[in-house]
Parts: structure tokens; sequence; C-alpha cells
């Protein structure tokens, strides 16, 4: 059995219970918002409006800007494969963003297959789009014809010059009239 309280504590919650009793009838009514009625009407329509018009268009864009990012990073990586990595990135757009997480993984990969099949692990057409820019400017393309045809002759008056070495001085002499052509062309 339990016992009875005492007739003291038995006052002291009495007492507490009719002091908590006053706060709560003496207390002011809460306001839960610093606005009030035409500007809280206002307010919520404003925010109706971010919520549902602009905060998609800034998901979307986010969203696509995730899943493009393995195609940069596969670009900038020069991989081999930067297409396929393309293709898969918008796949995964279609697929709700599956695939992505496999994309970005294939974009950071080293493609071990590839550099055994084709010598390099970098893709082709990035060394190509290198050399037509560096080649593109006139003086720089004579200045490596000059340095090129002065190793070439280096190399015959070393030791002889086998097949290949005069092959590859009679094609250098036929571009060098071309080369002056095209120079001839720009300026």
């Amino acid at each position: 059995m339990t016992p009875l309280p005492s007739p003291r504590t038995a006052l002291t919650r009495v007492c507490r219970l009719l002091a908590s009793l006053a706060a709560l009838l003496a207390a002011l009514p809460a306001q839960a918002s610093f606005m009030q009625g035409e500007t809280l009407a206002k307010a919520a329509n404003v925010l109706a409006i971010v919520v549902i018009i602009i905060v998609p268009i800034v998901g979307i864009v986010v969203f696509w800007m995730v899943h493009v990012l393995p195609e940069k990073i596969a670009h900038k990586r020069q991989h081999p494969q930067t297409e396929a990595i393309q293709v898969l990135c918008l796949l995964s757009l279609v697929f709700g963003g599956l695939l992505w997480p496999l994309a970005w993984l294939w974009a950071y990969s080293k493609p071990v297959l590839y550099k055994m099949a084709y010598g390099t692990d970098k893709a082709e057409h990035h060394a190509a789009d290198a050399a037509a820019h560096e080649g593109a400017q006139p003086h720089v393309m004579r200045e490596d014809v000059a340095r090129l045809r002065t190793d070439l002759e280096k190399l015959m008056t070393q030791g002889g010059a086998p097949g290949e070495l005069a092959a590859i001085r009679d094609q250098l002499a036929a571009l060098e009239p071309r080369l002056a052509a095209k120079t001839g062309e720009v300026h």
C-alpha cells in the first residue's frame, strides 16, 4: 500500500497548481507570426509562388548540372570513351539519376584495356585538336619545319641516312612549298 501524503506536501501541491492556473489565465494570447492580416496573406502568396515555380526550376538546373559533371570530367581528363560517358549521363537523366554514379566512376577510371589495345590512355581526337590548334599559326609552322629540317640534316650527317630518313626528307621537301603557299594565303 502506498502511504498517504502528509498534509504539508498536499498543501504545497495545491498551491503550485493554483499558481500555475493563475499564470495560464493571466497570459496574453500568443501570436505565431510577426505579420498580421493582409501582410501575412501577401507573404504567404509570395512564398507559395517561390515554392511552386522557382524551387523546381532551380532543382532541375542543379540536377542537370550534376548529371553533366561526369562528361566534363571525362573531357578534361581526355578520356578515350568520352562519348560513351556522355551517353550514359543522358541515359541517367532519363532513368532518374540511377546511372549517374556509374558515369562518374567511369569518367575517373583509367582505361587499361584501351591502353593495351591502342598504346595510349588519352583520346586521339584530343591530341589532334591540340596539334591543329597549335599548328594553325603560320609562324609556328615555319619554325617547326625549319627545326625538323635542321634535325634531319644533323641525323643524316652523323651516320649515313637509312631509307626512312631519306623518305622523311623528301616528304618534308614536298611539304615546304605547300606551307609557303598557305602562309601566303593567310597574310
